[in-house]
């Protein structure tokens, strides 16, 4: 057999081992991006296939489900031209923008509705507690008629009520210092783009690219605005040299890295309980189970709708929605 009988070898490249590129400092910057970036998506798609099921399920249900949410659609109306007026106190003020936000609580939340622009708008940032200005707990001195050990006991008691409250109050604090960081860096990182992408830095350019740079400063405000410091990140990561880096960049890539390794806890803890079974969902159960519970359902719903409808013609009135709020104020309650 000749030479030219043997079926020619294929030349394939060989495989050459990737190495990582940048420095120790600037991998592990990526590899928080990456991190963050995967935990996000993941609950994302949870959020997303979680909001389907409860659609799905809503039209199981039919038309009555969505009278109901059209009916809550619809207070919308009267709640928000109320805000536009000036008969209303700053006290039944903050009334309505709760009632606002528990109804788009509830659509989202119940009928997974996409909400997430009236929260947005309506929703307050929780202020950062302070236990240092919360008082102290103080501990009840026992009457002084009980039996010895009835006393002990309560002293017991009292004392177990004051560590729980010190461990509350020294996990509150430690929160509120990871925040303040996470804020920090999250301007550091807003500032440092700001420089870099700034539309007056394209005063003298093309209108194309006067056009393409104001639209990146607004992505930038935007994710600085949401407090996004990830996408703050991506965007400045692409902007940063390959090269190995200076001493005072990796400083920053260091601190950008343990706020982002803050942001991925922040994410896992979001996914653990994002993943925690519903207690009482009308979608779980046996089937006989769903069947009754959906008859119920239907009942409960039609009677919301028809309160809701009440509700959406009533409130239209000053007075009325005067004293509907003082009613929510009796009865503390803070949504419908």
């Amino acid at each position: 057999m000749s030479d030219s009988d043997l079926p020619q070898r294929q030349m394939l490249p060989e495989r050459v081992a990737s190495q990582p590129t940048g420095s120790p400092v600037q991998q592990a910057f990526r590899q928080a991006m990456q991190a963050v970036a995967s935990l996000r998506e993941q609950l994302q798609q949870l959020r997303a296939s979680q909001a389907a099921t409860r659609q799905a399920y809503w039209q199981q249900v039919g038309p009555v489900a969505a009278a109901t949410i059209a009916a809550r659609r619809a207070l919308y109306a009267p709640l928000e031209h109320a805000l536009t007026t000036d008969y209303l106190s700053r006290a039944e003020e903050q009334q309505v923008i709760e009632l606002l936000v528990h109804n788009a609580r509830s659509l989202q939340e119940r009928f997974g509705e996409d909400e997430a622009e009236r929260l947005a708008r309506y929703a307050p940032p929780l202020p950062p507690t302070d236990p240092a200005d919360e008082p102290a707990l103080a501990a009840a001195a026992p009457p002084a008629d009980l039996p010895p050990h009835e006393q002990a006991a309560a002293q017991a008691r009292a004392r177990r009520q004051q560590q729980r409250q010190r461990t509350q109050d020294s996990a509150a604090q430690a929160a509120e210092t990871a925040n303040q960081a996470l804020l920090q860096n999250t301007k550091a990182a807003y500032h440092q783009l700001a420089r870099l992408h700034h539309p007056d830095r394209a005063a003298l350019a093309d209108a194309a690219t006067q056009q393409a740079q104001t639209a990146l400063m607004q992505r930038i405000t935007a994710a600085y605005a949401a407090g996004d410091l990830a996408g703050l990140l991506a965007l400045l990561a692409t902007d940063s040299p390959a090269a190995t880096p200076d001493a005072e960049t990796e400083t920053l890539l260091k601190r950008y890295t343990e706020a982002l390794a803050q942001q991925q806890r922040q994410l896992t803890q979001q996914l653990e309980t994002a993943r925690r079974p519903v207690a009482d969902a009308p979608w779980s159960g046996t089937e006989k189970q769903q069947r009754t519970r959906l008859r119920e359902i239907k009942r409960s719903l039609r009677a919301e709708t028809d309160y809701l409808q009440y509700l959406v013609h009533e409130l239209r009135d000053p007075t009325a929605l005067r004293h509907f709020l003082r009613e929510l104020t009796a009865n503390r309650q803070t949504g419908l």
